[in-house]
């Protein structure tokens, strides 16, 4: 970043700091606007960061933070990408991320993103600008009943209709997106409310029907007795872990359960870092390209621990096929989720660091498990992830590999969606949970460069990085102007020309024909395109090149783009395909 911006962010932030005013009382004498009531109730939340994209009808709240000492607004150049951010703020760091946009458009923007957290079970309150009150149903200039469009996609939305409202309705809109199972809560926020003045009471909150769910719900005691009982007599269990435990912190009970009772481990896509791939009870990504061990193991298994996951398509296939032999036990903090996907012989309705602190306090060393876990180290040993070399071609693989290597699975990693997404999940040996970001459900291409902004936000002193395809880039290539003007040192890598994850749909099941799948014409510059935004990238495209540049990328100080061109050729595998089962599974010919 050059000097003269650099200069302009000071005065900017001195002019800021000299506009700040005190924090409000819990009870004000006085009235007090509704930008400023928000604000305040924001700030009791301990937020510290929003993304944000301004509008007319929000000018009052972004004008209200200027006189915050405690919250910033960091500028998305996109609303998209404003709830990607706050996204991945919310899942590298546990607290309830926030965006906020104007009514109309902006709103709809955010619906990716609010979706997104929904399918992924992410804290997430999304605040939006509407039209004033009088003018709601009119079809004024920029309304959209943003309710009914989201209602099917949040834990609740709600309409502020009158500014004594604020404070009740935003301490509920916190507390829902943070309970039970996590995840989206929007706020639409008419004009004239924020205009308006109140004497707010900021210890109120709003008395919600039906109360939500608990923060906590404690597993059945008779349940967990039946799950030890199960767990001791079994010969060949897993553990499926999924972002459940995660979102309850509980990867180091996780930990402890596994290493006491020699339980193996496998994981869902968005369960990676809850057990460490280093650990030798863990066997990796499970499911349509998870690793063929993990994939065995489950498909031979006698008993299923499965722990916050949701039994998703990508992780079963065939559902009446997958782990055909074995008890189910089911622990989730949703009990919707128990018996919607696959039907569990025993369902916990739990926290998941609960149900799992009173398993590995009640549970014996387990049956005789040493055959099995023989079986699965000569699984591990003879069917390897692996990929065929190209004499001097970089290949994604290598690329994730080398990444890990030199990072020590350390770094918070982000991705988009795609081919890029897989090859990270496969071959980068995550150590630690809330270091992996990646739009799982949904699977939303765009969201791996505005997620790793708002992770590195949260976490600024952590090294960020996002794997990312030529294609879920350039979906939000405009947020390279929110890294360069809150120097936010992501570190970005680019692969492929093509769609590759729908190419490779093409060469398995559609004679190879292309439609729309190929991105190489024109070529696009993307360092050109870096550059302009004021970021330094560089190319490379040979094989000794990669660990020279992936050292220069990760030892700069600040936001940098090294785009790494790799052969579109190689295909994601292992693969079970969709509706499959292991017997499906393709595998690499090497």
């Amino acid at each position: 970043m050059n000097k003269s911006t650099n200069t302009t962010q000071k005065d900017e932030s001195n002019r800021i700091a000299n506009f700040t005013t005190k924090r409000l009382e819990d009870k004000p004498v006085e009235p007090v606007r509704g930008a400023d009531i928000i604000r305040e109730s924001i700030t009791r939340q301990a937020v510290q960061k929003i993304f944000a994209y301004p509008g007319a009808a929000t000018v009052e709240i972004h004008h209200s933070f200027l006189r915050s000492a405690e919250v910033e607004i960091l500028l998305a150049r996109h609303e998209q990408g404003a709830a990607f951010a706050a996204q991945g703020y919310a899942r590298s760091s546990g607290k309830v991320g926030v965006c906020m946009a104007t009514s109309g458009p902006g709103a709809t923007n955010l619906l990716t993103g609010i979706q997104g957290a929904a399918m992924d079970s992410v804290p997430l309150v999304a605040l939006t600008g509407q039209v004033a009150t009088d003018a709601i149903g009119t079809d004024a200039f920029q309304e959209t009943d943003v309710l009914n469009a989201t209602n099917q996609m949040t834990k609740r939305s709600f309409q502020i209709r009158s500014t004594e409202e604020i404070p009740r309705i935003l301490n509920a809109a916190f507390e829902l997106a943070r309970s039970g199972r996590p995840g989206p809560v929007l706020v639409d926020i008419p004009k004239d409310v924020q205009k308006g003045y109140a004497r707010p009471d900021f210890t109120e909150t709003l008395e919600l029907n039906p109360t939500p769910a608990r923060s906590n719900p404690e597993p059945d005691p008779a349940a967990i007795n039946q799950a030890i009982s199960w767990l001791n007599s079994a010969d060949k269990p897993v553990t499926c872990a999924g972002g459940g435990v995660i979102s309850a912190a509980a990867s180091r009970d996780l930990i402890d359960l596994a290493t006491r009772a020699r339980i193996p481990v496998a994981t869902t896509l968005k369960g990676l870092g809850s057990f460490p791939e280093n650990h030798e009870l863990s066997l990796g990504l499970l499911g349509m390209h998870g690793t063929e061990y993990a994939n065995l193991a489950v498909a031979n298994a006698d008993l299923l621990l499965a722990v916050g996951t949701r039994f998703s398509d990508r992780v079963t296939g065939d559902v009446d096929r997958f782990a055909p032999h074995a008890k189910i036990i089911h622990i989730d903090i949703d009990p919707a989720e128990i018996n919607k996907n696959k039907p569990a012989d025993l369902g916990i309705e739990s926290d998941a660091r609960l149900a799992l602190e009173q398993l590995k306090e009640k549970l014996n060393r387990g049956g005789n498990y040493g055959p099995w876990l023989n079986k699965l180290v000569e699984w591990k040993q003879n069917r390897p992830l692996r990929y065929r070399d190209r004499e001097d071609a970089i290949l994604p693989q290598e690329v994730c590999e080398q990444l890990s290597r030199l990072t020590d699975g350390q770094t918070i990693l982000a991705s988009g969606v795609g081919q890029h997404q897989m090859f990270a999940a496969q071959f980068y040996q995550f150590r630690r949970p809330r270091t992996w970001l990646s739009s799982s459900g949904l699977g939303a291409m765009g969201f791996g460069y505005p997620a790793a902004l708002g992770a590195q936000a949260a976490n600024p002193k952590q090294q960020v990085v996002v794997v990312d395809g030529d294609g879920s880039f350039l979906m939000n290539v405009q947020e390279l102007a929110t890294a360069a003007q809150h120097d936010l040192p992501v570190k970005a890598i680019i692969n492929n020309r093509h769609l590759g994850m729908v190419a490779q749909f093409e060469d398995k099941f559609y004679a190879g024909d292309r439609a729309d799948t190929d991105l190489s014409d024109p070529e696009v510059d993307f360092v050109g395109i870096c550059e302009a935004y004021g970021i330094p990238a560089g190319k490379i495209g040979r094989a000794r090149e990669l660990k020279p540049a992936l050292e220069e990328l990760l030892d700069h100080d600040g936001p940098r783009v090294l785009e790494v061109e790799v052969p579109y050729q190689d295909d994601v595998l292992p693969m079970i395909p969709a509706g499959g089962s292991i017997e499906d599974m393709i595998v690499p010919e090497v």
